[in-house]
């Protein structure tokens, strides 16, 4: 293992560190309410079913038509956003779902009955294209702001935003229906998009230079790009974004990332109902909530940490330890009965399963598209991740309706073990160039 040498110090001002602070941390807020304002249909998933008499294969007709959609839409929306900037696009995205949110939630206020499952997927489709702007947006303001050698611990940082986001989601969200009609889960989120819209209007700059700093060398994949303040073409991304076997490796263990996380999110929910007896709005329930917030923020943080100290900021070795965490966590969800362990083991499972996916779409995104390239890379990784979760929606939810819930996470692990696999082949690639030193 190479020591770490002097040069490889990144040393910023004070005063620099403070204002990348206040750039993205609302930007950061943001993004978490973004969740609040997609996985709300998750939380609100037993009601629906319920109140329209919804088969899971209908219900998870909806989730895929939304999750397609924004596999459809990332990858077009991440050349956009490195076009014209992670500002406009985090500010088109806040709008977008802010409306939508509000447009299903007065639907059903005022008693809306017919055509659930065509309108609800039309309406959750449109509402997904706007939230693939939310980590596109993130990813690419970043970039400039943060060395390669500092992105492990955002990318746990982006890991936490993730996890705080579903915490949002489905712990406040699980509050909201046990006290209010179902529609409020839709209405609330709407309203907090769009404070945050405002918020983000003034204070969000798409690189140092915006804010007044230098902007400075970041040791990534288009650092020593000669152009590398000029737009992405064509020409650019299939010279080093499409035609990267690493990115390609990547991109393959993301789409088993996907199905990962949202076959297990997807269905929790009822599964934890039906199998277990746990309501949303009750103390387990909220245990597993927060669970998933805060074994993401462990995960997120803990994949940082050991990618930037121990393994010299290569990413695959962390991402493979995290895939074994999953399947092992997998394992033992499936198998056990006692309502409070199961409880527990929804959240230690995402810790295993967040921490991959901040670290490969929040981190090596960067690393190997580069700052020029970084919201077009996240929005492949992003997209297949998002093909992979279509899966989880009327397939899986069609075996469940078949074979029961005893199939559940046996069906997911394979994708745990097919991730892991491809992380061997990456073990020791960084991008890291041999004078990737800064300092500002």
């Amino acid at each position: 293992m190479p020591e770490k040498r002097a040069e490889d110090t990144i040393v910023h001002s004070m005063e620099y560190r403070r204002r990348r602070l206040a750039n993205w941390l609302p930007l950061g807020i943001t993004y978490a309410c973004f969740y609040m304002g997609r996985y709300n249909l998750i939380v609100s998933s037993p009601k629906l079913m319920e109140l329209f008499h919804l088969t899971k294969a209908q219900f998870g007709t909806i989730a895929t038509a939304g999750f397609w959609t924004y596999a459809l839409s990332v990858i077009v929306n991440g050349q956009l956003s490195d076009r014209i900037g992670g500002k406009k696009t985090i500010l088109i995205g806040a709008i977008g779902t802010s409306i939508i949110n509000l447009i299903i939630g007065l639907l059903f206020l005022n008693g809306w009955q017919t055509k659930i499952i065509v309108g609800m997927s039309l309406l959750y489709a449109v509402n997904q294209y706007f939230q693939t702007f939310g980590a596109l947006s993130v990813v690419k303001i970043n970039a400039p702001w943060f060395h390669v050698r500092e992105r492990g611990i955002f990318g746990g940082v982006f890991g936490m935003l993730i996890s705080c986001g579903y915490f949002l989601a489905l712990t406040i969200g699980g509050l909201i229906l046990s006290v209010l009609p179902f529609y409020w889960v839709f209405i609330i989120p709407s309203g907090v998009i769009f404070t945050l819209f405002l918020i983000d209007l003034f204070l969000v700059k798409n690189s140092p230079a915006e804010a007044g700093f230098k902007n400075f060398d970041t040791g990534d994949a288009s650092s020593k790009d000669v152009d590398k303040d000029k737009p992405i073409n064509w020409g650019y991304l299939f010279k080093h974004v499409f035609n990267n076997p690493i990115i390609i490796t990547i991109t393959a263990a993301e789409f088993c990332t996907g199905f990962v996380r949202q076959g297990l999110l997807l269905w929790y929910t009822p599964f934890m109902k039906e199998v277990h007896g746990i309501l949303p709005g009750s103390m387990l329930f909220s245990i597993a909530s927060t669970g998933i917030t805060v074994g993401g923020i462990l995960g997120g943080l803990l994949c940082g940490y050991l990618s930037d100290k121990v393994f010299q900021s290569r990413r695959p070795p962390v991402a493979f330890i995290f895939y074994i965490g999953q399947i092992i966590s997998l394992l033992i969800l499936g198998s056990i009965s006692l309502k409070p362990l199961v409880a527990f083991m929804i959240g230690f499972t995402c810790m295993w399963i967040f921490g991959v996916h901040g670290m490969l779409s929040g981190t090596a995104s960067m690393d190997f598209g580069g700052t020029r390239a970084a919201a077009t890379v996240t929005g492949i990784l992003d997209g297949v991740q998002y093909l992979a979760a279509g899966l989880t929606g009327f397939i899986l939810g069609g075996i469940l309706d078949r074979y029961g819930w005893s199939v559940w996470t046996y069906i997911i692990v394979p994708f745990s073990i097919i991730g892991a696999l491809l992380m061997l082949t990456l073990w020791n690639q960084t991008p890291l160039h041999k004078d990737g030193a800064a300092s500002h």
